[in-house]
């Protein structure tokens, strides 16, 4: 969401943030919507104060014992031209929210440009790929063999984009979870939270899922809407809400499960992990002060990065480009790590500034020492790391000649002291 007074302001720079996502140029009309509102509410309030100098006008009449029916019926009408006045008022507001509502955010100046992938760029690529004497195989074939991934009875019981996890690869998956947890709470200064996995419209509408992608999400029939990422409920916890300058940064973690319908995603990675509506992911939210969400950005991406060093894991770290940002973000880190049986990087996490664009659209402030008027804060979220997509890159870069599975060192501990996983073990 955005502030109409900096588009007021700034017509032009509001514009040329659009065209760098693609759009076309929308300050014109947002200004019109919102210069129609504000002289309803203009009318609305002068017919009021006019009304309130008639009543004072009647009461002085009645009391001298004067006519006063012209005045009565000249607040009557009063009452009905305001009405009309606030609806006009109303209808011109909600026009103006829809409209701002579905334009994503305004990309960074340091973003650069470009209107698909191709034009991400590379930061840094962190580790060696791994080297095999034999043809590597994919996650599904060493899951499969191994006995613990099974696609099948996850089908049976729910569909495809499922799967069931069993024996290692259930605890790794636990595993996972708890390195990533560890790590960021007793290093990191986040805060661990066990947030609802059911929202109501509003949470997504505060992160901005809604109204634009409700197509992407599964909703119950009593109205509540499964979280897609932790990011909704984690940053939704300061939604109309005043924080004392003191408390920013607030730094969050949390593991959920999330949900998606990947209803874009049709004939993309169908078979596998790397794609589920079911998965599980550990996430990163900081509410921060707007003068260090630079910063905070650049802690947050170190922190998921952090993950993949100490499992031993080859990536690289890429800004992306205007047109293949987020709705919400205005500057985003993709971390992506190496797949050797896909020969390429995959994203396993995605770091990003909101700015202000979520806190105006949940009213989340804190109050400046020494300052009057409350200031919105800078939301940011990132993965830390996606669980699933984590586990499928430790099975094809620790495999071996016979399909086991060499359990990271960092995870041993975690995993019983377990240090490689066999068809057959437990």
């Amino acid at each position: 969401m955005f502030d109409i007074r900096w588009i007021r302001e700034n017509p032009e720079d509001f514009d040329r943030g659009l065209a760098r996502r693609g759009l076309e140029p929308a300050s014109a009309r947002l200004i019109e919507v919102d210069m129609i509102r504000r002289a309803a509410q203009t009318q609305a309030q002068e017919i009021k104060a006019e009304r309130n100098k008639l009543s004072k006008l009647i009461g002085a009449a009645k009391a001298k014992g004067e006519d006063a029916a012209d005045a009565i019926a000249k607040v009557s009408e009063s009452k009905k031209a305001e009405a009309i006045a606030e609806e006009a008022a109303k209808k011109a507001g909600a026009e103006l929210e829809g409209a701002m509502s579905s334009l994503p955010n305004i990309p960074a100046d340091d973003v650069p440009d470009g209107e698909d992938e191709s034009a991400n760029v590379e930061i840094r690529v962190v580790g060696n790929k791994p080297t095999f004497e034999f043809e590597p195989k994919d996650h599904i074939d060493l899951g499969e063999n191994l006995g613990m991934m099974d696609f099948e009875r996850a089908a049976k019981i729910s569909g495809a984009r499922f799967v069931v996890l069993s024996g290692a690869l259930a605890r790794m998956e636990r595993a996972l979870a708890t390195l990533m947890l560890d790590m960021h709470t007793t290093e990191k200064g986040y805060t661990e939270i066990n947030p609802p996995a059911l929202v109501r419209d509003e949470a997504l509408f505060g992160t901005g899922q809604l109204p634009k992608f409700s197509e992407e999400l599964f909703h119950t029939e009593e109205g509540y809407w499964l979280i897609p990422t932790a990011e909704v409920p984690l940053t939704n916890l300061v939604a109309n809400e005043i924080l004392s300058e003191a408390d920013l940064p607030k730094r969050m973690t949390a593991m959920t499960w999330c949900f998606r319908s990947e209803a874009g995603a049709a004939g993309q990675d169908t078979r596998g992990m790397i794609r589920q509506h079911q998965f599980s992911k550990v996430e990163m939210v900081s509410i921060a002060h707007p003068d260090e969400s630079v910063q905070e950005l650049e802690r947050m991406t170190e922190c998921a990065e952090e993950v993949l060093k100490r499992l031993g894991l080859s990536f690289r770290t890429i800004v992306l480009c205007t047109g293949d940002m987020g709705f919400s973000a205005r500057k985003t880190y993709d971390i992506e790590v190496w797949l050797p049986a896909q020969n390429r990087y995959r994203e396993i996490s995605s770091c990003s500034n909101c700015g202000d664009f979520q806190a105006r659209r949940m009213r989340a402030r804190f109050k400046p020492e020494g300052k009057k008027d409350n200031v919105f804060v800078h939301t940011l979220n990132g993965s830390g790391l996606a669980i699933g997509r984590t586990l499928v890159a430790i099975l094809e870069n620790y495999q071996q000649a016979d399909g086991s599975i060499i359990v990271p060192d960092v995870l041993r501990p975690y995993m019983g002291g377990l240090d490689v996983i066999k068809a057959g073990g437990a």
